[in-house]
């Protein structure tokens, strides 16, 4: 199996000299793209009479993806293109992101779900196939099927990958903890077609990993995990199957900074990717950076006046400083739409309460109740909740109350009042976007 690493977020020295980059990614899809599902499903119903010819067109549409991934935004800023004009210049979602599980089986400390109250639900099948319908419609390329959960908790699942390639999704990926990713588990992943599993694993020793990721229901163990993702790795090659690719990255904290070799050397040989990322605050219960030192970092750069400022320490320890805001991406090509049908513009949206649409009607139902009864249970620390600190929920800004397709909230005036707060360099007026910390969304200046 031919390895390839995410150059951008590792620098450690065990990891910084191998070859291999996005590109390699890239050429893998591109050289096995014939095994894709979503081809192989194209094909058969086409009863095999135009193969070449579907490959190129397949080929072109993967391509044409890959490359708006990076340039629709700068499409859109340098065209001033929002509101109709989307419509004009036929620029649809380049993903969409379907939470087909809220619920978590872990209770990791750095994780969003320990302050935001997020309710232990599944996306019903009906809803998801509906959606990817809507999807296929617009061409969309790719599809992620989860959010704030873990997917392997739905049991449908695979079911809704096999559908999602059926409607020609060129590119399905799941984020896992893969605390459920036994042999029978596996092998129904590897025959829906699913095309990148990402693992979360934090810590490169059994006594950091099981600090960083301990189980709400039952204890989660450094062992048996690592044993989970090794099956996998067996019956992808028992199977002679290419896909999915697997990628597996550590967050580095307090707890885990050091473990880099340990953790590289763990997986290096089981999974096609191995990431290092540094901790940015998702409202968990770590802090980024110690206060302190971000104090300090902010005086070094603002000759000692006190400013306000993100501050970012990369996993060499080296500070750096935000500079600009910039527009983010994701309102240009991306959308995430909750277990019950509520969508959202932004990725870091935890609660949903900047919600731009309802696509069913369960979403308008029951409101806020079922944060309501999570609330409850983490005030009861009831089993599963003794480790969440959970905030009150928040005053929700919801759309108008009515059910909408995928295209029509794309295009709704709301999420394009917020394209034309990015085009106009006016993000602070955006609620959602104002205290955003996601590291993409500035200019950086190292000191």
């Amino acid at each position: 199996m031919s390895k390839a690493y995410n150059h951008q977020d590792t620098s450690y020295k065990a990891i910084k000299n191998l070859s291999g980059s996005e590109q390699d990614k890239i050429n893998f899809m591109m050289d096995n793209m014939q095994e894709n599902k979503a081809f192989l499903y194209s094909i058969k119903n086409k009863n095999n009479e135009e193969k070449k010819e579907t490959l190129v067109d397949f080929k072109k549409r993967y391509l044409e993806y890959r490359t708006n991934w990076k340039g629709q935004p700068n499409k859109c800023f340098n065209n001033n293109i929002f509101g109709d004009e989307l419509k004009k210049n036929n620029i649809n979602p380049l993903c969409i992101d379907l939470e087909l599980a809220a619920v978590c089986d872990l209770a990791c400390p750095h994780c969003f779900r320990q302050t935001v109250a997020t309710p232990d639900k599944v996306m019903e099948k009906k809803l998801a196939f509906k959606l990817i319908d809507q999807a296929s419609e617009l061409n969309v390329p790719s599809m992620k099927f989860n959010w704030r959960g873990e997917p392997l908790l739905n049991p449908k699942l695979f079911e809704i990958i096999d559908y999602a390639k059926s409607k020609g999704v060129i590119e399905t990926i799941i984020n896992t903890n893969a605390t459920k990713l036994d042999e029978k588990n596996s092998k129904k992943i590897i025959n829906s077609g699913l095309d990148l599993m990402i693992f979360s694993f934090d810590g490169g020793t059994k006594n950091s990993y099981e600090k960083m990721r301990p189980g709400r229901f039952k204890e989660n163990t450094f062992k048996e995990v690592i044993e989970n993702i090794k099956t996998f790795d067996r019956v992808k090659k028992q199977m002679n199957a290419k896909y999915p690719r697997t990628k597996i990255q550590m967050v580095l904290t307090k707890d885990t900074r050091g473990e880099q070799d340990e953790f590289f050397n763990l997986f290096k040989d089981i999974v096609d990717d191995v990431s290092v990322k540094q901790y940015s605050e998702r409202g968990g219960k770590l802090k980024d950076i110690d206060d302190k030192k971000k104090i300090k970092a902010i005086k070094n750069i603002h000759n000692d006046e006190i400013k306000e400022a993100e501050v970012l320490f990369d996993i060499d320890d080296t500070v750096f400083i935000s500079h600009e805001r910039l527009p983010c991406e994701q309102p240009f090509q991306r959308l995430q739409i909750t277990y019950d049908g509520k969508v959202s513009m932004c990725c870091y949206d935890w609660s949903s309460s900047h919600a731009v649409g309802y696509v069913d009607d369960l979403a308008i139902k029951t409101g806020n109740n079922d944060l309501k009864q999570v609330l409850k249970k983490a005030k009861e620390k009831s089993k599963g909740f003794e480790l969440m600190n959970l905030k009150e929920i928040e005053n929700f800004n919801d759309p108008e109350k009515k059910t909408s397709t995928i295209k029509e909230i794309w295009n709704n005036t709301h999420i394009n009042e917020v394209r034309q707060k990015h085009l106009n360099n006016e993000i602070e007026d955006v609620e959602i976007c104002k205290n955003c910390s996601f590291k993409d969304t500035y200019k950086w200046k190292r000191i």
